[in-house]
């Protein structure tokens, strides 16, 4: 298997995907379409879709039914990032190698097209409920973790807790608290909708869940580890800006090499349950290793 080859095709798929379910810009409303296509489209790995993909392939999953959520999924990602970006946030004016949103539309267009991100996600993956031969039961057991890991419960109480602490020394315990909830949950969110609406049951979808929670947690450590030692020329968005908004981060925590060493035993402990999963599918084993050993 040639992973990056393969990698390249199922990311071009998803920018298919996605394209089919953005709306058209037309309307009195069209300006916000359009950046919601501007912030949509401006590229990215496509993870989380794939991870969902890739999940629902695991599990024996085939027809259309995952596309709708792997396309609002990444709409919800979009809408996070797009909200991080603004001004009362982390005020961030570059973002995949590109201006953000809130400075090419304004500010005030900024937040509604987070806004309509996240409302037109959902609007996208209830239309899974209009497919042929659909398992509504499936699909609504989806719609329940789309909605909670995405939520209070999820990205968004992560959010909050980030918020709150920035400027102030945090425990560490309260900063595993915030990269579980921020940068976990839509990772557990995306690997569990891909088990659950191909069929698996409550405790192939649990292993699921802590598989993709380790997962995000790598992923998190390794974004603080890249903050440090990365370039922007490579990440596509400015360095060092958790030092300028006075973060604690895993790195300040535990030092650079421990926070290495702790994305390799959780990226291990990942595989070894993957790998418990059958049947095996290299293609997903080799996509989380990437992801968590990312250099941008």
């Amino acid at each position: 298997m040639n992973f990056r080859e393969e990698q390249k095709q199922r990311t071009e798929q998803i920018e298919q995907i996605l394209r089919r379910f953005l709306p058209e810009a037309k309307g009195e409303q069209r300006l916000i379409m359009e950046a919601m296509e501007y912030s949509l489209l401006a590229g990215g790995k496509r993870l989380r879709p794939m991870l969902m993909w890739e999940t629902y392939r695991l599990f024996g999953g085939k027809g259309s039914v995952v596309e709708p959520f792997m396309a609002a999924m990444e709409m919800i990602h979009t809408y996070s990032l797009v909200h991080d970006d603004l001004p009362a946030m982390d005020n961030d004016e570059y973002r995949r190698g590109r201006k953000t949103t809130h400075v090419v539309y304004g500010e005030d267009m900024g937040i509604l097209a987070g806004d309509a991100l996240l409302n037109y996600a959902f609007e996208t993956a209830s239309q899974a409920f209009d497919l042929e031969d659909t398992d509504f039961l499936r699909v609504g057991k989806a719609m329940q973790i789309l909605a909670k890991k995405a939520g209070i419960y999820g990205m968004i109480g992560g959010q909050v807790v980030d918020v709150k602490a920035a400027g102030e020394a945090i425990s560490g315990e309260k900063l595993l608290i915030i990269y579980e909830l921020k940068t976990g949950a839509l990772i557990e969110s995306a690997m569990m909708i891909g088990a659950v609406l191909a069929g698996a049951d409550e405790a192939q979808t649990a292993s699921v869940e802590r598989i993709a929670k380790k997962v995000g947690l790598a992923f998190q450590i390794q974004d603080d580890i890249l903050d440090v030692t990365g370039s922007q020329e490579v990440l596509g968005k400015p360095i060092h800006s958790d030092e300028k908004n006075e973060k604690t981060t895993y790195v300040t925590w535990k030092g650079l090499e421990a926070s290495r060493a702790e994305v390799e035993r959780l990226s291990k402990e990942a595989v070894e349950e993957l790998r418990g999963l059958k049947p095996a599918d290299p293609f997903l084993e080799e996509l989380l290793l990437s992801l968590i050993h990312r250099e941008k």
